[in-house]
């Protein structure tokens, strides 16, 4: 039959389960794709397992029960270092990922490790960053940064490992109205499948045509994010909610 080719899924869980040691269940029957190019939100409340999943990805968490494939990969010991430099995730804080004295050697860590090196490290250095908008904190020692140049720089170093996808956790955290502003203009420009985890809906609405809702370790919902945050009864029974007079319908 003749039609539009079907993609492999950027990532694929089937059934995915996952308890805490103490036995409290944080991902039950996990079903999941996102195909390349997408931007998809992850929303729900505190405590849905929305960082659970996405530590699934790049094995940081392992499955008790079904199965994670990244790109049609499938995440396990054998596939680990592949799998991590295809899954960039960018962290809540930025100080958890950036270590080095400067800038440049922070974002060509990565690429270093993988046996990059010469002018092959150079340019990805430099094209992760100009992807960023910061090529100019090159040679700065990141600790002198502001939050929202940290930001960018974490995600440069994310980047630079020239992954399938992006996840952010969180990426408006800690921003001023100006930071979220220039990050935003950021992300719109990368081309990258991205998966956004976020308690900002409007940020959500946004970037990503899709949002994926989680709650109590359960999708209970998954569709173009305009419709999800218009469904009263779903925002109030998810426990999200959108800022005083925010209407989505009014943006376009």
């Amino acid at each position: 039959m003749e039609g539009r080719p079907i993609s492999v899924p950027t990532v694929e869980m089937q059934g995915v389960s996952f308890s805490y040691p103490d036995g409290h269940p944080a991902l039950e029957g996990v079903g999941l794709h996102v195909h390349p190019g997408e931007r998809v939100a992850l929303l729900g409340p505190n405590g849905a397992g929305k960082t659970t999943l996405v530590l699934h990805l790049n094995g940081i968490l392992t499955a008790s029960a079904g199965t994670v494939s990244i790109a049609g990969l499938p995440v396990g010991k054998a596939t680990m270092p592949e799998i991590r430099r295809r899954v960039g995730i960018v962290f809540q804080d930025p100080d958890d990922q950036l270590f080095m004295p400067t800038v440049a050697a922070d974002v060509a860590f990565g690429p270093a490790n993988l046996g990059i090196t010469g002018d092959a490290l150079t340019r990805r250095v430099s094209e992760a960053l100009a992807a960023v908008g910061a090529e100019h904190l090159s040679d700065r020692a990141p600790h002198h940064l502001s939050f929202g140049e940290r930001r960018l720089v974490a995600i440069a170093t994310v980047l630079a490992m020239d992954p399938e996808i992006v996840v952010l956790d969180e990426p408006t955290a800690n921003l001023d109205p100006a930071g979220r502003r220039e990050l935003a203009e950021v992300l719109d420009g990368l081309g990258h499948t991205m998966l956004l985890v976020t308690h900002d809906l409007p940020y959500a609405l946004q970037l990503c045509p899709r949002s994926v809702v989680l709650n109590a370790g359960r999708i209970v919902a998954d569709g173009p994010t305009r419709q999800i945050l218009s469904d009263r009864a779903l925002m109030a029974a998810n426990r999200l909610e959108l800022p005083y007079g925010f209407d989505p319908s009014f943006i376009g």
